[in-house]
Order: structure tokens, then C-alpha cells, then sequence
């Protein structure tokens, strides 16, 4: 199990306590040797993919000792131990957490400029977790609440704004030529949603079947239903559609697609809520928040 940044931050400080200079990939290795950690923990990243969460959480618990006076940047990428660090590992310490660290008048400056947490957050499981984590974890809340909001009024809303939804999102996804001519082609409400044609390119060299239920989100599309579909396809020669729902899809009705000659996508409410905040449909940003690091590019120029 990968160790939280605060389960690091004694471990990080032992590994400098030499005094010498350390390269704080050396140091992530090192913590990975001695935690047993598996090759999958040490490959697994963040979200953004960008780091893996064992760097990540090395790299939280050097700038929070750090903050506290207890590590010190020799050089770009290094660390070294200082006279407050020394001093604190003599006292034996178990554990070395937030707590500890808020001894230190630095680091009480340090938390004063940090916002004040955010509710909805387990502490439990926070503790375990970089702000960074936290933030993608606060976006993933963030999102799929929406996406639930989202259903929730195209459930309140008439057939004919579920008819223009659906035209939109698939324009925002690349299919049809325009709003007007995609509309044509759809054209006609069914039972509580769409039946029709659209161009999957804007020369219209190949076209797609569609069909869209706005059933409840507790409803399941069982395998009859794709069946008919399957069987609307055949009667206009179509070898591509795409079932839109607000519902779920039954297990039948999943395993029925795969063994099928033609080719089908189903899309489920989930999913359909996703390409809606993922292609901008019905929704708009509300604030924009932007992440920085360290130019590393910048700092390696040399002096002239």
C-alpha cells in the first residue's frame, strides 16, 4: 500500500539525517525499497497522469518539512537536512505529521495562507491524500453532480428540447454537415425521444441510424428493445447506429451488441451526461483554475 505524504514525512527526514545532499529521486526510490512496494504501486499516477502518487506524496512531505525548517534546497532538485531537523529526529520521534510540524512557527505562517478545507472532505481519507489528489477528487465530486443535474432536468424538460439536446451533442461530436440539415435528418419525435438518420461526415459519404429514450434513470433497456433497433436497421439498410438513453442498459442487452453483424453503440444516461460536460452541451465553465510548476527549462540556463 502506498503510504500517505504524513507516513512519509519521518521516513523522508531519517533518509536525510547524514546531513549529506540527497536527489529527491534517489529519495522516492529508496522509500519505495523500504515501504515493499509492488511495481504496479510504484508505476500507479495521479490523475493527470503527469506524476506517480509515490513521487507526488515524497515530494508533499519534503515541502512540508521544509515549511517547518526541518529540510533545506541546497540546489535545484536536492535537499539536505537542517540543524531543526537533526534536533527533532535526537527527540525520537514515532511519527511526524501536521501536528508535529505546527510546533514550528514557519510552518504555522504556512498553514495561515492556506484556504480553510473545504466541507464534503472525509479527514480520514484526506489524510492520506496530496492537495493535488484532493482537487482531482473535489473535480471528480464536482462533475458527477452535474452529471446527475443534468439528467435530472432533461427528465423535467419536453421530447422536443430531448430532440434538439441530442442534435446538438452530436454536432459538438463531429456528426452533420449543419444545425439545419442534421435537424432534417432526425426530424421526426418518437415516443418521448428521436428516431432518424444523421450524416456521420458533412459530405454525408456514410450515415448513422439513431434512436434516443428518455426513460427514467431506474428504467433498464432490456435486449427486445436493441432488438427492434437492430431490426430498424435492417430496414434501411444501415450498418451503423446509435441507441441514446437517459436509462441504463440491461447486462442481456450489452452482451446482445458485441455478436451483432452491424455496428451499434449504446450510450447510456451516465455516458450521455459525460459527452455533455465533456462536448460542452448545456453546460458552461464556471471558474478556471490554473495548476502551475516549476519551469524547469528557465532555471537550467546558465548565467552569463
Amino acid at each position: 500500500m502506498i503510504p500517505s505524504y504524513e507516513d512519509l514525512m519521518l521516513p523522508l527526514l531519517k533518509f536525510a539525517e547524514d546531513e549529506k545532499e540527497h536527489h529527491i529521486h534517489n529519495a522516492v526510490e529508496a522509500l519505495s525499497i523500504s515501504y515493499q512496494l509492488t511495481d504496479d504501486e510504484k508505476l500507479q499516477t495521479i490523475k493527470s497522469g503527469r506524476q506517480t502518487v509515490i513521487y507526488n506524496r515524497v515530494v508533499w512531505a519534503r515541502t512540508y518539512l521544509k515549511k517547518a525548517g526541518l529540510l533545506q534546497d541546497p540546489r535545484r532538485g536536492f535537499f539536505q537536512i537542517t540543524k531543526e531537523g537533526v534536533n527533532l529526529l535526537s527527540t525520537n520521534p514515532k511519527r511526524i505529521d501536521d501536528e508535529i510540524l505546527m510546533r514550528y512557527p514557519s510552518f504555522q505562517e504556512f498553514q495561515s495562507r492556506k484556504d480553510a478545507p473545504k466541507p464534503g472532505f472525509n479527514k480520514e481519507s484526506d489524510d492520506e491524500r496530496t492537495p493535488e489528489e484532493l482537487l482531482e477528487s473535489a473535480f471528480d465530486e464536482i462533475e458527477t453532480r452535474l452529471a446527475d443535474n443534468l439528467i435530472d432536468i432533461i427528465l423535467k424538460s419536453s421530447p422536443v428540447f430531448f430532440e434538439r439536446l441530442v442534435i446538438d451533442l452530436l454536432l459538438a461530436m463531429g456528426y452533420g454537415g449543419s444545425q439545419n440539415e442534421l435537424a432534417e435528418a432526425v426530424g421526426k419525435s418518437g415516443d418521448e425521444g428521436i428516431d432518424g438518420i444523421i450524416d456521420q461526415d458533412r459530405l454525408g459519404l456514410d450515415r448513422i441510424y439513431i434512436q434516443a429514450k428518455r426513460w427514467d434513470p431506474n428504467q433498464t433497456v432490456s435486449r427486445p428493445e436493441i432488438q427492434k433497433f437492430v431490426g430498424a436497421l435492417s430496414g434501411k439498410h444501415a450498418k451503423k447506429g446509435i441507441f441514446i438513453t437517459t436509462a441504463k442498459y440491461s447486462n442481456e442487452a450489452k452482451a446482445y451488441v458485441p455478436q451483432l453483424d452491424v455496428k451499434v453503440v449504446l450510450i447510456d444516461g451516465a455516458q450521455l451526461a459525460r459527452f455533455m460536460i465533456e462536448y460542452e452541451v448545456g453546460v458552461e465553465t464556471q471558474t478556471v483554475y490554473k495548476i502551475k510548476t516549476i519551469h524547469t527549462d528557465y532555471f537550467s540556463v546558465s548565467e552569463i
